[in-house]
């Protein structure tokens, strides 16, 4: 089997995206990363995914973003909006994030001989990250090829992304007809430290959103009784 290296966040979107990658017939290894996130519950659930959709390994990798700050999800001082999903850049956006995590795959990939990079970024229903761009994930699979010793010597690496053009309740319903069981999976910003959502942050909003849309019903865990 053909390996390939998966983010694997814990999330909705990245959890369809191993179960996607898995269907194709690659041979998974689920990469997660611990970035000094606001909580631990979405690295839980990534084990979880991990375990109940079948990797060959999954690893976490802590890196320690918190230390820059800069966004809701890192630094302490700076709320999580929960006022509704607006236009522009907001303060859940974590910078270099992406870039940061889709290197850490490509230095695992080399080591383990692979040139399959997948990732769950989407361009459709999205906050509005730059980093989950079609044109950003080209500019880094172009660098990537002038950076590593693999492209150097013929082994061209590729970047996937399955989700980059679907809606949530496309993706969804994706999920759904490969056995992902989304009741596992953490996409909450707020989420408590037993991955119970709070209902009410951009993250679940659009979770939310998307199960009613794909006419499946929403296994999510809220700690709100009026999400």
């Amino acid at each position: 089997m053909t390996k390939a290296v998966v983010l694997l966040s814990g999330g909705l979107d990245s959890a369809t995206t191993l179960a996607l990658a898995r269907d194709q017939g690659y041979e998974c290894y689920a990469l997660s990363v611990d970035y000094g996130q606001r909580h631990g519950a979405e690295l839980v659930a990534a084990e979880k995914v991990a375990l109940s959709i079948g990797v060959s390994e999954h690893r976490t990798v802590k890196v320690d973003l918190a230390g820059f700050g800069g966004s809701a999800l890192t630094d302490r001082s700076i709320d999580v909006p929960i006022e509704g999903i607006k236009i522009g850049i907001p303060v859940t956006y974590v910078p270099a994030r992406n870039t940061i995590m889709l290197s850490l795959a490509l230095a695992w990939a080399e080591v383990l001989g692979s040139y399959h990079l997948f990732i769950g970024v989407n361009a459709v229903d999205y906050s509005g990250y730059p980093d989950c761009r079609a044109e950003y994930i080209t500019a880094f699979e172009q660098m990537a090829n002038m950076a590593t010793r693999a492209a150097i010597e013929g082994n061209r690496l590729s970047i996937y992304t399955p989700l980059i053009s679907l809606s949530k309740a496309e993706i969804i319903r994706q999920g759904v007809l490969r056995g992902v069981d989304y009741s596992l999976t953490v996409s909450c910003y707020k989420a408590s430290a037993n991955g119970l959502a709070c209902g009410v942050c951009d993250s679940c909003r659009l979770r939310r959103t998307g199960f009613a849309a794909a006419g499946v019903s929403d296994p999510t865990r809220y700690w709100r009784s009026d999400p």
